[in-house]
């Protein structure tokens, strides 16, 4: 499975779009571990570097959205929280599993890579286009 930052996830903001690369180099990281059927081990040190950074990253968009008074803060905020909860399970299954298995690797198709995609494309770009939209209002 393929994941890679493009130009369909380009919100506008330099800082998100960075922390987007970077948040998506780390998904594609614990993917490719995940379709090689690297160890249990391995895949929860993966799991563990992706899951950091999306905290970072969670944590800075919220602090943008708190500055910019973004009225759809409190959804966002949500949005991530069922973010994290998919992480959590993650652990959980592969707590569970000897290691990566094809149906784990799916769940994290849907779970994260689809998940954030979506998310980045309607929810992280609607913030994105408040943010100008306020900074640009003379121009308007």
């Amino acid at each position: 499975m393929a994941i890679a930052f493009d130009d369909s996830l380009i919100t506008g903001n330099d800082m998100i779009d960075t922390q987007h690369r970077e948040l998506i180099e780390r998904i594609a990281s614990f993917v490719a571990c995940c379709e090689r059927g690297d160890s249990k081990v391995q895949a929860i040190k993966m799991l563990a570097y992706m899951d950091e950074y999306t905290n970072f990253h969670f944590s800075a968009e919220e602090k943008i959205q708190e500055e910019a008074q973004y009225p759809g803060i409190s959804e966002h905020r949500q949005k991530h929280e069922e973010f994290k909860k998919n992480i959590a399970e993650l652990y959980d299954y592969l707590d569970e599993l000897e290691g990566p298995t094809d149906e784990f690797t799916e769940i994290v198709r849907k779970k994260v890579v689809d998940w954030l995609m979506y998310h980045i494309k309607t929810f992280d770009r609607s913030v994105a286009e408040y943010i100008n939209m306020r900074d640009n209002a003379d121009r308007l």
